[in-house]
């Protein structure tokens, strides 16, 4: 049986997020998810980079255009926040695009707007 990639690094990021589900439940923005999470992974002391912008290049040549991940945890993981009713493939493509700009693996899409529970895809490149 194949390890599941940042097993314990994924374990500890899901309870940050669990734990500010029981907080604040659903029904507000993305910013004040993203607020509540950046507190909570300081609390927990889980190393993170907010908002940090990815450089884009098309043929070797850089583009203005950056992407910005809500957060990168552990210098590897790409973690992707949501306030939606639903999460889409859009919102799944969107992660995979920051894998790919990032050269990281492993994204976890997070959407605290979904009722009566939080949902946490795993997603890998």
């Amino acid at each position: 049986m194949k390890e599941l990639l940042f097993k314990e690094e994924t374990y500890r990021i899901r309870g940050a997020c669990f734990e500010i589900y029981k907080e604040k439940g659903c029904g507000f923005v993305e910013p004040v998810y993203q607020e509540c999470m950046e507190l909570e992974l300081s609390l927990q002391g889980i190393r993170y980079l907010a908002q940090p912008r990815l450089q884009l290049e098309y043929k070797g040549q850089p583009l203005k255009s950056e992407y910005i991940p809500d957060l990168i945890c552990f210098d590897g993981i790409i973690v992707e926040l949501k306030a939606v009713s639903e999460l889409t493939d859009e919102h799944r493509a969107q992660v995979h695009n920051y894998l790919k700009a990032s050269g990281h693996r492993l994204g976890l899409l997070v959407n605290f707007g979904h009722h009566p529970q939080i949902e946490i895809e795993r997603i890998i490149r």
